[in-house]
C-alpha cells in the first residue's frame, strides 16, 4: 500500500530521517516536549528519544515503514513506525508536534495505520507503552486498544536517556476489523 485515504499521510524515505528524528525528539524529550501532553521529560532524562542512525535502521528493516503526516507547508508534523510481525503490526515511534497535539492529527495517523494493517490482511495492531503513562494508555483505550496483560522490561540505553524512576512497558493491542 503506497497511498492512504488521507492525502496528508505518506510513506517516509531516507530523505525524511533528519526531520522525523527532530520531531520524535521534540515530542518526547527536552523543553519543547513540555508544550504537548506526550512528554516523557519527567520520566526520562536527556534530549533524545532516538537518533538518525537508529531511525534509518528502523526504515531499512524488512517489513517496516514510517508514515509521515505533512502540513500545508510540507513540513512533517506527525509520524508512526509500522512493522509487520506475522499477522500483526507493531506500532511505534508515534508522535505529533507538541504544539499541535490534541487537534486530531494523532487520530488520523492511527486511522492510516489501520488502513495499512487492513491492506496486509493483519489481525491486529499492538504497541508498547510506558506503564506509568496513564493518560496515554487511556487515550489508546478510547481508540479501541486493550491491555494484553503482557509486560516488558524497559531497558535504559545510551541513546534514549536515563530513567528517572523504574519503568516498564505494557502491551496494548487492537483487533483490526476487515474492510
Amino acid at each position: 500500500m503506497t497511498t492512504f485515504s488521507n492525502s496528508k499521510i505518506s510513506i517516509a524515505t531516507s530523505v525524511d530521517v533528519k526531520e522525523i528524528t527532530t520531531l520524535l525528539n521534540s515530542a518526547y524529550r527536552g523543553e519543547s516536549s513540555k508544550q504537548g501532553w506526550t512528554t516523557e521529560v519527567h520520566l526520562i532524562g536527556g534530549d533524545r528519544r532516538t537518533d538518525e542512525p537508529g531511525l534509518q535502521h528502523v526504515i531499512n528493516l524488512a517489513g517496516s515503514i514510517v508514515l509521515k503526516y505533512l502540513n500545508e507547508e510540507q513540513k512533517i508534523i506527525g509520524c508512526v513506525n509500522l512493522q509487520l510481525h506475522g499477522t500483526k503490526i507493531y506500532l511505534g515511534m508515534f508522535s505529533v508536534a507538541p504544539k499541535l497535539q490534541g487537534l486530531g492529527i494523532g487520530k488520523q495517523i492511527l486511522n492510516a495505520a489501520e488502513e495499512y494493517a487492513n491492506s496486509l490482511q493483519c489481525t491486529s495492531i499492538y504497541m508498547s507503552v510506558i506503564d506509568v503513562r496513564e493518560e496515554l494508555i487511556d487515550w489508546y483505550k478510547r481508540h479501541g486498544y486493550v491491555e494484553t496483560g503482557e509486560r516488558k522490561v524497559f531497558i535504559e540505553d545510551a541513546i534514549s536517556g536515563n530513567h528517572l524512576q523504574p519503568l516498564a512497558f505494557i502491551i496494548l493491542e487492537k483487533e483490526i476489523t476487515k474492510k
